[in-house]
């Protein structure tokens, strides 16, 4: 037996990974079992960076939902749940009066906006798809509430703790509500059978409208 054959072949062995000795050197991972893997569907939290993309990627002369690519209706609506969280926020910081009432009036515009395509267009698709009887009767009466705070705080110049506090009370509505949105509301929607890229199609396409005519 040639004896430096027999030290080469001990090399190589020793040199192996336990991973390349196993089956012939086949890789044994776990396979990806996510929700989003499993079904096909891209995360809220993927389509949500597209959805930041849209006004930068929008061509001259055509609104952000013509030119970027669909993004799901739960990734748009979640989208704008972050984006009125970071507004509250801003107001917290907010000392001076005049940057308190823009911020109120964009939080105002847009969560009314926000309500009404959810309204006309995704509680009533997610409804009928879910046979649903409770969750969204129950986020309709949610909406009323928000709705008579926005009321209550449209068109009005901040007058001191009273209006920090009606401030307040609408953001801690709106945690409430977005807790039962995507807690409840948005596994169920992405684990149906609803279209809901076209439903974001909808949504974005009623949002520019609803832009336009505000103009």
């Amino acid at each position: 037996m040639n004896p430096n054959h027999s030290s080469t072949a001990t090399s190589k062995a020793a040199a192996a990974s336990p991973t390349d000795r196993k089956a012939g050197g086949a890789s044994h991972r776990p396979a990806d079992s996510s929700p989003e893997k499993a079904s096909g569907k891209p995360s809220d939290k993927a389509a949500i960076k597209r959805v930041d993309k849209r006004t930068d990627r929008a061509s001259p002369g055509k609104s952000a939902s013509e030119s970027a690519p669909p993004v799901e209706a739960t990734a748009l609506l979640r989208a704008d749940h972050e984006q009125v969280d970071a507004m509250f926020v801003a107001f917290e910081a907010a000392r001076s009066p005049a940057k308190k009432q823009q911020l109120v009036a964009s939080i105002c515009e847009a969560l009314t906006v926000h309500a009404q395509v959810e309204e006309e267009i995704f509680y009533p698709a997610f409804k009928a798809a879910l046979k649903d009887h409770a969750l969204v009767p129950e986020a309709i009466v949610e909406h009323a509430s928000l709705k008579a705070l926005i009321a209550e705080l449209e068109g009005i110049a901040p007058d001191g703790e009273m209006y920090d506090a009606r401030v307040k009370v609408l953001s801690e509505y709106v945690k409430h509500h977005v807790k039962e949105e995507q807690d409840e509301i948005f596994p169920k929607a992405r684990a149906s059978k609803l279209d809901l890229l076209q439903l974001g199609n909808a949504i974005a396409a009623r949002k520019a409208e609803l832009a336009t005519a505000d103009r």
